[in-house]
């Protein structure tokens, strides 16, 4: 019985995720800042925006080719069944296995002039730190940065690392773009880490103006 449930679960609870997803997601009640410029940009995009807050993205983006990123773990083969039912491109790597090969992937695709959706501080944190792949990323594909803040309202903030935000059925969701960052290809070490720090910033800058427009109370750290 044990043999065959672990046979069994990925694709069961990847069904189960799907359905559950793609039903509270039709649901929400989505509003899009700034992002009709982002999409008139030619060339390569990595839409960057906090783990935490994945979901919203994974429903307005779906069926229309964008590329993610997901880890070579059995949660991510749920995540992948997920977003590839959601109409997602799916390249499988982390900073723990397969990265390399993610990011050659990754800066092959974005030349071609692909948009991948991604959370720079994922798949295992720290929290809103932006990490050093995506910075390699945009330097060698030639790809913009682009930050957004996400909110919703209401919505249930899990206990995890991430407060990966769960919007509730009927939310209003936002998501709220900002302006796109480049990395020059040959730039010094210095200048992609003020590259990372503005980016970092920005995603974090976004996110807060957008909870105050969704009726929040935020504070500045």
């Amino acid at each position: 019985m044990k043999k065959w449930w672990r046979r069994v679960r990925p694709v069961v609870l990847s069904r189960l995720a799907f359905w559950v997803v793609r039903a509270i997601g039709a649901t929400f009640r989505i509003k899009v800042l700034n992002y009709e410029a982002i999409a008139a940009l030619e060339g390569g995009k990595v839409l960057c925006g906090w783990h935490g807050r994945s979901m919203i993205a994974s429903i307005f983006f779906r069926n229309i080719g964008f590329w993610v990123i997901i880890s070579k773990s059995k949660d991510g083969d749920i995540q992948t069944h997920v977003f590839e039912n959601l109409g997602f491109n799916v390249i499988r790597g982390s900073t723990g296995r397969g990265g390399e090969r993610a990011l050659i992937e990754s800066i092959r695709e974005l030349r071609k002039g692909a948009t991948m959706a991604i959370t720079p501080d994922g798949p295992r944190g720290p929290s809103k730190i932006v990490q050093g792949g995506v910075m390699a990323m945009a330097r060698k594909s030639g790809a913009y940065l682009v930050p957004c803040g996400v909110s919703a309202r209401p919505r249930v903030l899990a206990k995890s690392w991430d407060r990966y935000m769960v919007p509730l059925p009927f939310s209003r969701c936002l998501m709220n773009f900002g302006d796109p960052l480049k990395v020059p290809p040959n730039a010094t070490d210095e200048e992609v880490e003020a590259v990372r720090l503005k980016l970092e910033s920005e995603i974090t800058r976004l996110e807060m103006e957008a909870e105050r427009m969704m009726g929040y109370a935020v504070h500045s750290s």
